[in-house]
């Protein structure tokens, strides 16, 4: 029987988990952790991503608000709003919403983050110290959402990484290769295949587990996937059904794999919702660190 990783009781496990560190940390610190969301222009995806984040910390007992920029800006206004919120001893968790408008210099807006503030863990500082965290000590940095989460899932779930075969197929720096770190940190023997990688599908079939993070719907088959394997899905593709209307799928042939696979995540309700969760676990633990400090 196939397990189906959905995140739906990872969530309210994780909830109570935050609410409670929540009151901890807000007696510590003389008021509730603080997330700040600072984006520019009116894109749809990023209104709703940003309206999801704030009703997860609502939920959970923390403050997150929303610096909005017109999609005018230039660099410089957006490094001086980064720079203020840095300073500012009230705000835990900082995160530049994705994507800037044109001619805004990403790369400078995102590692002028503060590490320590750094919820998303795109810093080059906090990819670093992931990479470098010693083996057998915890990792301790702020680390990118979606990875995360997906270590939390397979967590709950008991799924053992030590001494598997892991392939991710995608080598961003906000899941791959962060992916990649995380696996290897538990002892996994990790590959990374990509667009230049050849006869990915053998690679693949000799998988004990696969993370699919490419924006290719269905490109992971049951033809890639041997009996038993964990499948881990990131993939959020809209596609046209067979009524016309548009639905969302992953990278995964959910259908044709779901029956080989022991454990799948499916998609929506998969590894999306746990992106969320780990920003506002984040910065609950951003805000310990800062009442650690105090």
């Amino acid at each position: 029987m196939t397990k189906i990783l959905a995140a739906k009781p990872v969530t309210e496990a994780l909830v109570k988990e935050m609410q409670a560190s929540a009151i901890t940390v807000t007696a510590q610190l003389g008021r509730k952790p603080k997330l700040v969301v600072v984006v520019a222009g009116d894109d749809p995806a990023s209104a709703i991503y940003i309206r999801n984040k704030q009703r997860r910390a609502e939920a959970v007992g923390i403050d997150a608000a929303t610096e909005h920029l017109p999609a005018s800006v230039h660099t410089s206004d957006v490094l001086a709003v980064v720079q203020r919120l840095n300073a500012d001893d009230g705000v835990d968790g900082l995160i530049v919403q994705l994507p800037l408008p044109d001619g805004v210099d990403a790369e400078a807006v995102r590692n002028a983050v503060d590490p320590d503030k750094d919820v998303d863990g795109f810093t080059d500082v906090n990819q670093g110290r992931l990479w470098s965290t010693p083996k057998g000590q915890p990792i301790t940095t702020l680390r990118p959402c979606t990875p995360r989460g997906i270590m939390k899932l397979l967590d709950f779930y008991n799924v053992p990484l030590a001494g598997k075969r892991a392939v991710i197929l995608g080598r961003s720096n906000i899941v791959g290769k962060p992916m990649a770190a995380m696996l290897l940190h538990a002892d996994a023997t990790v590959t990374i295949a990509h667009s230049r990688t050849t006869n990915p599908q053998t690679i693949l079939s000799d998988a004990d587990i696969i993370v699919a993070a490419t924006g290719q719907a269905g490109i992971v088959s049951d033809a890639d996937v041997k009996p038993g394997a964990v499948i881990v899905d990131v993939g959020m593709n809209r596609i046209a059904g067979t009524d016309g209307k548009s639905k969302l799928v992953g990278d995964v042939d959910f259908d044709g794999v779901q029956y080989l696979a022991s454990a799948i995540t499916p998609v929506p309700g998969g590894v999306g919702p746990m992106t969320v969760n780990m920003l506002i676990y984040q910065t609950i633990e951003a805000a310990q660190k800062r009442a650690a400090a105090k």
